[in-house]
């Protein structure tokens, strides 16, 4: 009766299983892995948000496929601030950064397609890839002092059934930029072998170093077509008012065939709300108060786990942007005994890095954005684990 595309394993993990038995005891847990940042204490400016969404035009719908035109002046608007030029024009509306994945998987891959992603990386791209019948193929994300592209892995991967190579700039848990060398490289692949570049920025303005600017946003590209996604999520930090975009840039010709076909898609769902875009230019303009919070407390909390681990068996790799940090710990058992141990002997939940398909044991995940008095306590109990 049903897809075999959802036929997933659902059977709760080992992990899922310790913690929910600790909820169920009702001990205490230090939750590392929080990356809601509604749960997180942050501060919004509560009269600001709700009047944003105080307006009589909430109760006038206009079914405009791409998104109103305020909403998407007011992407460009984003762009603008930081010196970026583009027009209202290459802008496309989605209801979340997902869904702006799922239109351009289904914009550009036929059943049985494949696309090339990165690893470590998040894994939601891989069920998007199966609910769309398209393989994900893997390159890799190489470590030695920071994060570097397997450029001639990436280069070798290429087939006859590839549509395109996604980046996620900063990387998803390993915190690196694409750099500007590895997107020129990637940029003139996929123009070669004429595929398009789908490009994930939405931790982009979270960069650790309070001096050095992030690389180039891919939204001007012009070599290969080109998709940048990104969104309120984490832009503003927040979910809830569930509004994304897609920025379509590259060669004249594809980008308009692009935004005609993806105009076609939006139009079959009209899955925006009103409201969120009739205050997306209020929503993104309060954006710098929040962000200013959240990078705060993530080199807070950086500066904090480097102190604890010094010295320890444990330590922190390098990265340059984003909520999270790849812990490298004792490769004495598997990731997932790790988390275990720290669950069920200390309280402390942290991801194994194989949910993010790291190679090789040694790697647990941790949230920047938790609560600096859970980070120096739940990491001080992994110190202590660990010796």
């Amino acid at each position: 009766m049903f897809s075999s595309r959802t036929n997933w394993n659902r059977t709760p993990n080992r992990l899922s299983e310790a913690l929910a038995r600790r909820r169920a005891a009702g001990l205490e847990i230090l939750d590392l892995t929080e990356s809601n940042p509604t749960r997180c204490g942050f501060a919004w400016d509560a009269d600001a948000l709700f009047d944003a969404l105080r307006r009589l035009e909430i109760a006038d719908y206009r079914p405009e496929p791409r998104g109103l035109e305020e909403a998407r002046s007011a992407v460009r608007g984003y762009y603008a601030d930081q010196g970026i030029a583009i027009e209202d024009e290459q802008i496309v509306l989605t209801a979340s950064t997902s869904e702006a994945y799922a239109f351009v998987l289904r914009l550009l891959t036929e059943p049985g397609d494949e696309v090339l992603g990165p690893a470590p990386s998040y894994p939601l791209i891989q069920y998007l890839a199966d609910l769309h019948d398209v393989t994900l193929s893997h390159y890799p994300l190489l470590y030695d002092h920071g994060w570097t592209v397997d450029a001639a892995t990436l280069e070798s991967s290429v087939t006859d059934r590839t549509r395109a190579v996604i980046a996620v700039s900063p990387n998803n848990p390993t915190g690196s930029y694409l750099g500007d060398r590895e997107c020129k490289r990637i940029r003139r692949l996929a123009a070669e072998h004429g595929i398009a570049l789908v490009v994930d920025e939405v931790f982009r303005d979270y960069s650790w170093s309070e001096s050095a600017r992030p690389p180039a946003s891919t939204v001007t590209v012009e070599e290969c077509l080109t998709f940048t996604l990104s969104g309120l999520s984490k832009v503003s930090a927040l979910p809830q008012m569930k509004l994304g975009w897609i920025v379509v840039s590259g060669p004249a010709a594809l980008r308009d065939e692009a935004l005609g076909r993806l105009e076609v898609i939006a139009d079959t769902y009209l899955s925006v709300s009103t409201p969120v875009q009739v205050a997306a230019r209020s929503l993104i303009e309060m954006r710098a108060k929040v962000q200013e919070g959240i990078l705060r407390r993530v080199r807070g909390n950086l500066a904090e786990l480097d102190d604890i681990l010094s010295g320890s068996r444990c330590s922190r790799l390098q990265g340059e942007a984003g909520w999270y940090a790849v812990l490298r710990v004792p490769n004495t058992r598997g990731d997932e005994e790790w988390a275990l141990d720290l669950i069920e002997k200390e309280g402390v939940y942290l991801l194994p890095g194989h949910f993010f398909d790291f190679p090789g044991e040694g790697h647990l995940v941790i949230s920047l954005i938790s609560p600096p008095e859970a980070i120096h306590s739940g990491c001080k109990r992994l110190v202590r684990n660990a010796n």
